[in-house]
């Protein structure tokens, strides 16, 4: 089973693990870059994927209900409530996700250490539901 990695390990994937485990995350956010560099094929509905925590044990087994490709400028309020970290606006998400994005770690992960994002940047915006909980 594929696992599922929200953020990198680290009080940051702990808050979203929680939220995930209290059904308050049902949406992830990933930039298209990531899975191209990657070489990794896009989540697809109906795929199970198995929540890691920082330690690296899974914790949950999440379905994939809805998957959407589009450009950052065109996210909306529901997906960004949705990613389960107490977002009111579609500007509040912006702001942490860019300042994720724009990140030493993700730009290591890039191998790209100018990487930045703007309104084109294309993202993947994916909705989960929990199938299973583990432990």
């Amino acid at each position: 089973m594929k696992h599922a990695e929200f953020a990198f390990p680290g009080p940051l994937r702990d808050k979203l693990v929680a939220a995930i485990l209290a059904g308050e995350k049902t949406t992830t956010s990933a930039l298209l870059a990531e899975y191209e560099r990657a070489g990794e094929a896009l989540p697809a509905v109906g795929e199970g994927e198995l929540v890691l925590d920082s330690a690296g044990a899974g914790v949950a087994v999440i379905e994939t209900v809805g998957v959407r490709v589009l450009p950052l400028s065109e996210v909306d309020l529901e997906h960004a409530v949705g990613e389960g970290e107490g977002f009111t606006s579609v500007a509040e998400w912006r702001a942490e996700h860019e300042k994720f994005w724009q990140g030493a770690e993700v730009r290591a992960v890039l191998e790209d250490p100018e990487f930045t994002v703007d309104d084109t940047t294309t993202i993947v915006a994916t909705r989960f539901i929990i199938v299973e909980r583990i432990g």
